[in-house]
């Protein structure tokens, strides 16, 4: 009679260990791929979402102290001369230069806290495409203006002659949003020197709390320089600290955990203002 053939214990054992060290493998492999793939994701998230911003904010603040009075059809229902010599002049709104909202203006925030940027310029519509009731194609003082609330980029355009006083009306905003998951929003601005010396060229860079005795010095902003720190949607990898990262001139920022941040920065020459440094008033 033949006994019946098998594994013995010990081979057993050996079997089962090998099968589990095999499956502690395959599932480190696809928990390592899923991470990585998690990460390639946020990366080509935030990378085509900077490439998005830059474009369009270096698309919009280009024409920034545009006034053209010859090609441009112009409502001229107020002292366009007058119009021109404000926007021109004051290519980036302060703080007190429309009467009916003294506080609107750029703005350098303390602490690293997201800036304000208040620009002016001749357009048929604002950043919103709002035309505040001015007819199609019809062009006007626009004031647009640049900021962050709760984590999202916005643009919010006013009609200028309204905010002047120039014009009747009431006081009317369009906003629109132009980019969720923004972490912090900085500006500095490129000036000139004074007007007796200028060439027209930015000579060194300066907050928005600068301004103001710049512009008293009859300095003239030529240049924006922008960054903007942008972030991952939550959720989408795991397992990666927070970093310090500089955004211009501000302290370094502690990014959050578990999301991939990047900085977007671009320097942008306002092609309208370099005839005017020479006039500017």
């Amino acid at each position: 009679m033949k006994r019946a053939a098998g594994f013995s214990l010990v081979e057993l054992m050996i079997a089962l260990v090998l099968g589990l060290v095999i499956t502690g493998g395959i599932i480190q492999i696809m928990v390592s791929s899923r991470v990585t793939n998690g990460l390639n994701q946020a990366i080509a998230q935030v990378q085509e979402s900077g490439r998005f911003i830059i474009t369009r904010l270096s698309r919009d603040l280009h024409e920034t102290g545009r006034y053209d009075q010859i090609g441009a059809r112009i409502d001229e229902s107020v002292d366009t001369h007058v119009e021109s010599a404000f926007i021109q002049n004051r290519p980036i709104g302060l703080v007190g230069d429309y009467p009916a909202l003294p506080a609107l203006g750029s703005i350098q925030a303390a602490d690293g806290a997201n800036d304000t940027l208040v620009v002016n310029l001749l357009a048929a519509a604002d950043c919103s495409g709002a035309t505040h009731d001015h007819l199609n194609n019809t062009e006007f003082h626009v004031v647009n203006v640049y900021q962050v609330n709760n984590n999202a980029l916005t643009c919010t355009g006013y009609d200028g002659r309204i905010l002047r006083g120039v014009a009747p009306g009431s006081v009317s905003a369009a906003a629109v949003t132009l980019m969720d998951n923004v972490e912090s929003f900085q500006v500095q601005y490129g000036i000139t020197a004074i007007r007796a010396s200028s060439q027209g060229q930015a000579v060194r860079y300066v907050t928005a709390s600068e301004l103001p005795l710049a512009r008293a010095g009859t300095q003239q902003v030529v240049a924006l320089r922008i960054g903007v720190l942008l972030r991952s949607d939550a959720g989408q990898i795991s397992g990666i600290a927070g970093s310090q990262v500089v955004v211009l001139n501000e302290p370094a920022i502690t990014t959050p955990d578990n999301v991939y941040s990047q900085v977007f920065s671009q320097t942008l020459t306002l092609r309208n203002m370099k005839n005017f440094v020479r006039s500017a008033q």
